[in-house]
């Protein structure tokens, strides 16, 4: 990938046409967002566009218990958890993501494709990501009033994956991408390079300064739109200060290994 100099004040970009866009769903509303951004990456690197449903092989293990149930989400009502109703309701969740799949690509000439497996759901994701690809997850967890809570897979995958990783608030408006907002270096003020295709998904570089975990929350909740980009060393150094600052964050999250 060959490096060159943006315009003065923004960071140096990457040209990369991505092999793949990966969209790793589960059926919820997070997910649903995570999709509807990659359709239009994918589009407009003019890419495939894979959905990823990986069936999750400790909660169907976990049937095997003898006091697992289940509680009805609208109704309240507890059941026992069986195999079978297991297996009924991830082949439901499979058909609904590829329904959702071919909703948000109707009507574009985008090739797609739909991957189902079985497994870990992280180790899964990590074995079928490729370092030419660009991974979209939406967040996870009980929303709040800055957003969801990133679980065990989403941070797994923005600290392994072998790939940039996008985490798609669910509030996001398209119609205000606003700006990717990127970590300055201590000391110096460098930027890292900026892989060229998330230019489609926001609207030029802004330099943020690196400060500490609840600083950085607090000059975030001002902005409006746009996303915050970070390595994974910056990353870790802010879950290490905070292992929650995440979740207050109300924009996407690009993570570039």
């Amino acid at each position: 990938m060959a490096e060159h100099d943006g315009p003065a004040g923004e960071a140096p970009g990457v040209s990369l046409i991505a092999a793949r866009v990966l969209a790793l769903l589960d059926a919820s509303r997070y997910s649903l967002a995570a999709l509807g951004a990659a359709v239009r990456l994918a589009e407009r690197q003019e890419v495939e566009l894979v959905a990823l449903y990986i069936e999750d092989q400790d909660l169907l293990h976990s049937a095997a218990f003898p006091f697992a149930r289940e509680v009805g989400a609208q109704t309240g009502l507890v059941r026992r958890l069986t195999a079978p109703s297991l297996e009924a309701s991830l082949a439901r969740q499979a058909a609904r993501v590829g329904h959702d799949l071919e909703l948000a690509v109707a009507g574009r000439r985008l090739r797609h494709s739909l991957h189902v497996s079985r497994g870990r759901v992280l180790a899964e994701a990590l074995a079928f990501a490729a370092p030419g690809d660009i991974m979209l997850i939406g967040k996870a967890g009980p929303a709040g009033p800055l957003g969801g809570r990133p679980g065990a897979t989403g941070l797994g995958l923005m600290l392994g994956a072998p790939c940039p990783v996008v985490v798609w608030d669910e509030g996001r408006e398209p119609a205000e991408p606003g700006p990717l907002r990127v970590l300055a270096s201590p000391g110096t003020g460098a930027l890292p390079a900026v892989p060229a295709p998330f230019s489609t998904l926001f609207d030029g570089i802004e330099p943020l300064p690196r400060g500490a975990a609840a600083d950085l929350v607090r000059r975030l909740s001002v902005c409006r739109g746009g996303a915050l980009m970070l390595d994974r060393a910056a990353l870790r150094a802010l879950l290490a200060e905070d292992p929650d600052w995440l979740a207050r964050l109300a924009m996407p999250v690009v993570v570039v290994p």
